[in-house]
């Protein structure tokens, strides 16, 4: 017995009408009587009841059908499930993913998930500067994208994208402007982010900002007001901030109200972002697929905003 025989078996207990069978097999009707007949004789047992109007199934042929279904579907799968035994387990890695990801980056991460997919599941991770690097310096995160300046002599990085920061204003005092200098905010306090959020670059920023003169400042201690909490305070005209200056940024969408984002004319900052991997994870590593293949994704060359 031969899985054709089954085949043939198949169509004509669905079809009930060799005629039928045989033409949705591609043969002449005698063929397919015979070969049907042959499968009776080395199974024993009468499959059809025949007469010259009608055909049935026996007894034994209703018992047959779901069997013979079975193994022509496993037959069927045959193929994709040797597919399935030979190819490489997916391995599930996390890459981080801190605050307010321009677009254009969430872009690279989903093109790089679509191009590791039958290798790694790449699954995003949120969190701080800081806490997505000591996660990938102790081996929980694969990777994780970190705004720079980042210092671990175990972890290499890729520059991946370099965004303006500009002024953060009560709009009804500054109306009218397109950019602000540094001189005209003497008098206003700096409003700064909660310490626990804010990436290392704002602590360079805080300092460059006091030697040009800012020097007051309004400290939000309070992580639970986030960045929302920022824009709260200026809105209120109670000091200026600084932020990302393009309105593509996720950043922006933590604005209120009664707030001008405005270019800097004599300041000239910038939040640099990096990709991070721990060296020995390269190369050689276990991830050495993994990072190559991020690479080649976000070395296209660095994105500026």
């Amino acid at each position: 017995m031969e899985l054709l025989h089954l085949r043939y078996f198949v169509a004509v207990a669905e079809e009930l009408n060799f005629s039928a069978a045989a033409r949705r097999l591609h043969m002449a009707t005698s063929p397919l009587s015979r070969q049907i007949r042959n499968l009776e004789r080395e199974l024993g047992h009468q499959l059809f009841d025949r007469d010259t109007h009608h055909v049935t199934l026996t007894p034994a042929g209703t018992a047959l059908v779901p069997l013979a279904q079975e193994m022509l579907e496993q037959a069927n799968s045959l193929q994709w499930r040797l597919n399935e035994a030979v190819r490489p387990r997916l391995t599930t890695v996390f890459l981080g993913m801190p605050d307010g990801v321009h677009p254009l980056l969430r872009a690279r991460v989903n093109a790089l998930t679509e191009r590791v997919h039958e290798r790694f599941e790449l699954k995003r991770w949120p969190g701080s500067t800081s806490a997505l690097v000591t996660a990938v310096h102790e081996g929980k995160l694969a990777l994780t994208l970190a705004r720079l300046p980042v210092s671990d002599p175990a972890l290499d990085q890729l520059h991946v994208m370099s965004e303006q920061l500009g002024a953060l204003m009560p709009a009804d005092q500054f109306a009218g402007q397109d950019s602000v200098s540094l001189t005209e905010l003497t008098d206003l306090p700096y409003v700064e982010p909660p310490k626990e959020l804010r990436p290392a670059y704002f602590d360079l920023l805080e300092r460059e900002l006091w030697e040009h003169g800012i020097k007051k400042r309004i400290n939000l201690s309070d992580s639970d007001t986030g960045y929302r909490g920022v824009y709260e305070v200026v809105s209120s005209g109670m000091g200026f901030s600084i932020s990302i200056c393009d309105p593509e940024s996720p950043m922006r969408g933590y604005q209120v109200e009664g707030i001008a984002a405005l270019p800097f004319t004599d300041f000239h900052p910038h939040l640099d972002t990096a990709l991070l991997w721990r060296r020995d994870r390269a190369e050689g590593g276990d991830l050495g697929e993994l990072i190559d293949a991020a690479r080649e994704v976000f070395t296209d060359r660095p994105i500026h905003t």
